[in-house]
């Protein structure tokens, strides 16, 4: 090489002739710089040589020197006097008045900085006397591009640990205070507030909290430039995570309030992509005191790409409130997922106080027939804050009736709807249930020893059987006592006050819907007002008449029902007048018959089709705030993907895992419905996108869970797309082995589906199947395996694809490790005798090939015994060394060599065997193919043996 005659002139033509445009940083086969080691074109020394070209007058000189600095400082390293020279040589370049040389030379600094590193032991006076000044003094460049290669390197500095604390402390920060200062340039400002914002991760966190915080939320304030305050917003999160809890509370929480209230749409976009970052750094009470709304607002927000944004970023902001405590599920290391040991055990004899307004218990409604299912009202975003409104107030009245009615914490879902006002359950569309008839599905005793999801996840309360006692026996005298119309009235009242708030918004149809329901509450409750004060004074003038009174207030409780069961608009348009009825026009009437007669069809109607109370109390939990499991579970709306984004009902589906993990198994109930309106989504990428996380969700929510809820969804796909069943094939495996035993045998028959493809091209869908199949298999019986996987495997054996094909042969050997590991022998016994009339005796070279590369892989994964090996398939094995074909042969000489010989059944002196097997491999030694006595003759290292690939031929 040093005798290459290279010069350098200072003509461009002629240096672009020798090529020096073809050397970079990455060329191995030159170094730049290699013309100083030229001898005879001058007569001056490698280092004056260097010199001399540093500080040419051609630039193109210049820039060569800048860019193979490093090669400059391995040539030079050696000696150090003249390592120092090169140093300043390259000080004095770096002050280089043509922009491109500084910025060549700038991008050789972290380069130059780690090889020093490693392989000067002063490395750090050198680094930080000559080339560290370099770098801050890049940060503040006239020109731009010289700016950015500054700023890179210093990044990469820091983050490979190469700056002292000192330097950073003393000379990088103060810098870029200076430049991030209210008088500064506008474009300092811009690139010093996004550097400040990349270094934050990469330092200590004291250096951070007092020297770039308070900068930091100054720029947050900036009105000056929104540039700035939409930097400090997209790294919100880094910064928070930069200082820690404490400092995020009580400095950044405030100016994340001020960004996300900007004037400029651009910065509530960037608050609402980080907020989940802001929200991991802060304590569980300021994230639901005071994110949660702060992210409601931004849900809400007049701008489209704000709402698209928040919609995005909402459920990994609900995943940060994730407690495995409450979950029961944690994440190990390795990021699967794990049921967490309750701390205690549970008292099946203590009952669970029910926290949440629900009227059944979290675990029933999975259970329930779908005609008991209560009805999601789906709400559009102009209804949301009233339909909150709504359930809200409903749901303190339905709690204070309750308290007065003495409820305990161990009463059942049917004592609990018996405690409510006859007026209101009319009004719910709530059954009324005795305590002979509770809900199916649901504890109905405190004392049975009866497993219960919704009390294993809940810790055990202290025996307070004697206080309920008596507390009950205060409420029954209670009752009897106190006048039930007195809680009608409070009913009538507070849902009269909502009717009049909702008359504003009456033109929607979702309002129309609660304006129906409010409207039969309020005609129920005043019906059974006016029923019980008729009772009352009956009572009080003759005892005599008490039946009579009875049976007259059950007429009116039955007139009102047949009125409202007759004047249900079945139009838009009559839906607008349903607050127009009041109580007086039931009054009326006066047919007890004809009521009597409708009052059963009516109530059971309601009881089916319309539960509004049942339904908003169904969605109620106490893991997250409820605004923001509203405002999730509305994503699956059609009006959300024509007034917000296209694809919410994707990121829906992405983010549900995460939502399903936070809230816990005992609170599926939640978003059981949303999960079935995503499964049936028409968009495929929808449901793509549940088929790849099912397993997942299937581990969250458990054996009974996944079999009640998951697997009629998991069996839709299956017989989706293929778009979507690849998801479903991709994780076959993990979601089949959490079924029971029997539910996971009826896939057996639907295995076969997974062969036929809409695409017969989508070779790799088949692939992906024999991968799954081999886990599979030590998920059934030999029996199984044998009737339905073996046809399977023999099916994707022949293959028109040759990596299909070879993925099987590994399969098929799998399926022979089973059979002899579970000791069905007849079983192994049956399928190679199908192997060996397959593959063998195929009329194709490539099912010959197959025999040998499967017997190969017999021998090395030892699934068989050695004597039932030789005994059934050496013989055919060896009768492949006459095959016509070089490349049956090729495989042939390789089992034979590579791996049956080695075994040590075959080195043992006096092995029947052996001979025939040696004397195969002197046959294949002198064979006419050079490749076959190749194979047949060499003995290949175990490292060699991964470099040489078998010949796959179609």
């Amino acid at each position: 090489m040093a005798g290459i005659p290279l010069y350098f002139v200072d003509l461009q033509d002629d240096l672009d002739d020798f090529g020096f445009e073809d050397y970079g940083p990455d060329c191995d086969s030159m170094r730049i710089t290699a013309f100083l080691d030229i001898p005879g074109q001058d007569n001056l020394t490698p280092l004056a040589r260097l010199e001399k070209y540093a500080f040419s007058d051609n630039v193109f000189n210049r820039q060569i020197i800048a860019r193979g600095l490093l090669d400059v400082f391995r040539d030079f390293s050696n000696n150090e006097e003249d390592f120092l020279t090169v140093m300043e040589i390259a000080v004095r370049l770096s002050e280089d008045a043509e922009p491109t040389v500084r910025t060549e030379l700038m991008e050789q600094i972290p380069p130059i900085a780690i090889f020093l590193q490693e392989s000067r032991p002063n490395f750090p006076t050198a680094f930080f006397e000559y080339l560290m000044p370099i770098v801050v003094r890049y940060l503040t460049d006239v020109n731009n591009q010289v700016r950015k290669a500054g700023q890179e390197a210093l990044l990469i500095l820091l983050e490979q640990d190469l700056v002292a604390q000192s330097d950073i402390e003393n000379k990088v920060c103060p810098i870029l205070l200076d430049l991030s200062a209210p008088d500064s340039d506008d474009e300092y400002k811009v690139e010093a507030v996004n550097i400040i914002c990349k270094m934050a991760s990469m330092l200590s966190r004291t250096t951070v909290e007092h020297m770039l915080l308070p900068r930091f939320c100054e720029l947050c304030s900036d009105g000056k430039l929104f540039q700035v305050r939409k930097i400090c917003a997209a790294n919100f999160g880094d910064i928070c995570n930069a200082v820690g809890q404490e400092a995020t509370e009580r400095l950044l929480i405030p100016k994340f309030f001020e960004l996300c209230s900007d004037s400029v749409w651009g910065m509530r976009k960037a608050c609402a992509e980080c907020f989940m970052a802001v929200s991991y750094t802060t304590s569980p009470e300021v994230r639901r005191t005071k994110l949660s709304p702060l992210f409601i607002s931004l849900i809400s927000d007049t701008c489209r790409w704000v709402r698209q944004a928040a919609f995005q970023s909402l459920g990994p902001f609900i995943s940060t409130f994730a407690n495995p405590s409450s979950a029961g599920l944690y994440i190990r290391e390795d990021g699967t997922l794990s049921i967490r040991p309750p701390a205690q055990d549970v008292n099946s004899s203590s009952c669970q106080p029910n926290n949440n307004v629900t009227l059944t218990s979290p675990n029933a409604n999975a259970t329930l027939s779908s005609s008991e299912q209560p009805m999601e009202i789906k709400a559009v975003a102009a209804t949301e804050e009233i339909s909150a409104a709504v359930t809200t107030k409903l749901s303190e009245h339905l709690n204070k009736d309750t308290r007065e009615g003495g409820s305990d914490c161990c009463t059942s879902p049917g004592e609990e709807v018996s405690h409510l006002a006859q007026g209101d359950r009319a009004g719910a569309g709530v059954p009324e249930v005795t305590k002979d008839s509770s809900v199916p599905g649901t504890p109905s005793r405190c004392g049975e020893d009866v497993f219960n999801t919704f009390l294993y996840w809940r810790p055990p309360l202290p025996d307070i059987t004697q206080e309920l006692e008596l507390l009950q026996f205060k409420t029954e005298k209670h009752k009897e006592s106190c006048s039930v119309p007195c809680n009608n009235c409070v009913a009538s009242s507070e849902i009269k006050k909502v009717l009049e708030s909702l008359q504003e918004h009456i033109n929607d149809p979702d309002v129309q819907a609660q304006v129906q329901v409010l409207s039969a509450a309020l005609r129920a409750a005043q019906f059974d007002s006016v029923g019980d004060c008729e009772t009352k004074k009956m009572e009080e003038s003759s005892g005599s008449l008490q039946n009579k009174t009875i049976s007259d207030e059950a007429a009116v409780s039955d007139a009102a029902c047949t009125q409202v069961q007759e004047d249900t608009p079945s139009s838009p348009a009559s839906q607008e007048n349903i607050s127009d009825h009041s109580a007086t026009t039931l009054l009326k009437s006066t047919d007890s018959e004809e009521h009597r007669r409708g009052t059963s069809v009516f109530v059971r109607k309601e009881q089916e089709n319309n539960p509004p109370f049942e339904d908003d109390k169904s969605k109620l939990q106490d893991i997250i705030p409820q605004p923001l499991l509203e405002q999730y579970l509305s994503m699956t709306d059609p009006a959300r993907a024509q007034t917000v984004d296209t694809e919410i009902a994707k990121h829906c589906a992405y983010s549900l895992p995460g939502v399903a993990l936070t809230l816990g198994r005992q609170n599926w109930h939640c978003l059981k419905d949303t999960y079935e309106t995503l499964a049936s989504d028409v968009q495929w990428k929808v449901r793509r996108t549940l088929a790849f996380s099912i397993h997942e969700l299937a581990v969250i929510l458990g054996d009974q869970l996944t079999a009640a809820d998951l697997v009629p969804i998991f069996n839709g796909f299956l017989k989706d797309l293929d778009e979507v069943r690849i998801g479903v094939l991709k994780h076959l495996y993990d979601f089949l082995k959490l079924l029971h035993a029997d539910k996971r045998r009826e896939y057996l028959y639907q295995l076969q589906e997974f062969v036929v493809t809409d695409n017969s091209r989508n070779w790799r869908f088949r692939y992906e199947l024999a991968e799954q199949l081999i886990l599979i298999l030590e998920l059934y019986n030999p029996n199984d395996v044998y009737d339905y996987l073996r046809h399977i495997a023999l099916t994707l054996c022949a293959d028109k694809v040759s990596e299909v094909r070879w993925i099987s042969f590994k399969l098929v050997v799998a399926i022979l490790q089973k059979f002899y590991t579970n000791s069905a022998n007849a079983l192994g016994l049956n399928f190679i005798n199908e192997l060996v009339v397959r593959f063998r005796h195929s009329s194709k070279w490539v099912g010959r090939q197959a025999f040998a590369f499967i017997c190969q892989a017999v021998v090395e994964e030892e699934c068989m015994p050695v004597e039932q090996f030789v005994e059934h398939l050496l013989p055919s094995l060896l009768s492949l060394a006459s095959d016509p074909v070089p490349n049956v042969r090729v495989l042939l000489a390789k089992a034979l060599r590579q791996t049956l010989l080695e075994k040590a059944y075959f080195k043992s002196v006096g092995n029947p065997h052996l001979e025939a097997a040696e004397e195969t491999i002197l046959a294949l030694q002198s064979d006419r193919d050079q490749d076959v006595s190749f194979f047949a003759t060499i003995k290949l290292k175990q490292g060699n043996l991964d470099n040489i690939t078998i010949d796959k031929q179609n």
